[in-house]
């Protein structure tokens, strides 16, 4: 996908501060967040992010909005993020 080689911060739901966030992660392509997923990404930055990023790389890798996220979209994510770390 073309899409794929643009910068994260040009993903839906993302800002400056966690496209920074991703890119200090070593995840600076859409591609790059995409073959980690969601919960692996979210897992190099949770120290430094809320909850709010993981609903938000995951909405925004389908081009959905953050707050789409369903109750149990959030607790399979967060089974993901516990069984990677």
């Amino acid at each position: 996908m073309d899409e794929d080689r643009l910068p994260v911060a040009s993903l839906r739901n993302l800002g400056p501060k966690s496209a920074r966030l991703l890119a200090e992660a070593g995840i600076r392509r859409i591609a790059e967040l995409r073959l980690l997923g969601a919960a692996k990404a979210y897992r190099r930055v949770k120290d430094k992010a809320s909850l709010n990023l993981l609903w938000a790389i995951a909405a925004g890798l389908e081009d959905r909005d953050w707050r789409t996220v369903t109750k149990a979209e959030k607790a399979s994510l967060l089974a993901e993020v516990r069984r990677f770390g």
